[in-house]
């Protein structure tokens, strides 16, 4: 129900960087957490970061810890995914996604989101 939409991805080399963005209103990002997921070919879809509305905590997944920063923009229009020392394994599409104030802490999940961005592809490949 709420407009969301992700931009920002493309190829890119082993080791290169990409950010991605997720546009939404100021009352979405003020009142809702934004998740972002990816879903690799042939495999189910998973949490890669979140980040609450209130209190602003951040949640990783291991995979991509130290790699990942999420983080509300500037102007605090858009929730923005910097990845950097991106990995072949990181490639598929991502999609930013919506629930209302908190992601549900380390061990969110997909089903608990109730609003989703379009996707946009990532390709990590030499």
């Amino acid at each position: 129900q709420l407009q969301l939409v992700e931009s920002g991805g493309g190829l890119v080399q082993p080791g290169g960087s990409l950010r991605l963005s997720c546009a939404a209103s100021r009352f979405t990002l003020d009142y809702y957490a934004i998740g972002w997921f990816r879903q690799a070919p042939g495999k189910e879809r998973e949490g890669v970061s979140c980040i609450n509305s209130t209190d602003g905590a951040t949640y990783y997944a291991d995979s991509v810890k130290g790699r990942f920063t999420i983080f509300r923009d500037n102007a605090g229009n858009t929730i923005d995914l910097q990845m950097n020392s991106l990995k072949p394994e990181d490639t598929g599409v991502y999609y930013c996604a919506a629930r209302f104030r908190f992601c549900g802490g380390s061990n969110y999940y997909s089903t608990d989101f109730d609003s989703w961005g379009q996707g946009t592809q990532v390709t990590v490949s030499s």
